[in-house]
């Protein structure tokens, strides 16, 4: 299967059974092939949704499908190859699958990485290069070519995923929780934007853009390779994936602007 072909296509009412949940909306994920995208995606499938996924690497988008396909019979679930430091192809993405698939309801960051040094002396700036394309620049390129059509959407959602970190960081790890702290500030005044835009119209909030906080996240393959580790405030990406999921069934007026806190402050 191509990774830029649908996995399979349908929905779980198709045999008379109620609803899901999301059914009827449309979610693009960046970062997808990662192992809190896999996990959302297959959540977002598994709840009705139609996914939309984005990754660099062809072969793990082409594992994604497959692997969601298997996990979830009569998901619509699609996958591109993107760069998504390339705002021309972030917006060129919200264009098509607007196109293609009739809106975009949600848009979820899971851009990620991590560089990182034992005291603030050994920081190397190129770490900060790096994490500032991953974790900054690929959000600025997402929201602002997604944007518009999320505003088009009767509900919409913005989720990026952040850090504890960031509003504690430690001497090590500045680079890391600097580009963090950046990217909550992006998405605060993305939030702001919704909100604003609305009510010029004056109509009520129907898009709203959340902030994520976690401290790390652990997936069941980390707890195998480490039984003895506690993983202590750790999120499994299962969790964050229903909480992404959950974004659809609060009001937008309570989410917009907000951080979620996943792991004890």
């Amino acid at each position: 299967m191509s990774a830029g072909t649908a996995a399979t296509a349908g929905s779980a009412s198709s045999s008379g059974s109620a609803p899901l949940p999301m059914q009827g909306r449309v979610v693009a994920v960046a970062g997808a092939t990662g192992p809190a995208g896999r996990a959302a995606v297959r959540a977002l499938a598994a709840a009705g949704a139609t996914v939309a996924c984005a990754g660099t690497d062809p072969r793990r988008l082409d594992a994604l499908l497959d692997a969601t396909r298997r996990a979830v019979p009569g998901a619509t679930v699609v996958g591109q190859v993107l760069d998504l430091l390339d705002p021309q192809a972030a917006g060129d993405w919200s264009d098509h699958i607007e196109a293609e698939h009739g809106s975009v309801d949600g848009l979820i960051h899971l851009v990620g990485g991590w560089r990182g040094s034992k005291k603030f002396t050994d920081i190397d700036l190129s770490d900060w290069d790096f994490l500032h394309d991953q974790l900054v620049r690929t959000l600025q390129h997402t929201t602002l070519g997604f944007h518009d059509a999320l505003l088009r959407s009767p509900q919409a959602r913005f989720a990026v995923v952040s850090a504890a970190g960031a509003a504690k960081p430690t001497a090590g790890n500045a680079a890391y929780a600097a580009a963090k702290a950046a990217a909550e500030t992006w998405t605060l005044s993305l939030a702001d934007s919704f909100r604003t835009l609305v009510a010029a119209e004056e109509q009520p909030e129907r898009a709203a853009a959340a902030i994520l906080v976690i401290k790390a996240l652990v997936t069941d393959e980390m707890r195998v390779a480490k039984p003895n580790a506690k993983f202590a405030g750790f999120t499994h990406v299962d969790d964050l994936a229903t909480t992404i999921t959950d974004l659809w069934n609060r009001p937008a007026a309570d989410l917009n602007g907000q951080h979620l806190w996943l792991t004890p402050r």
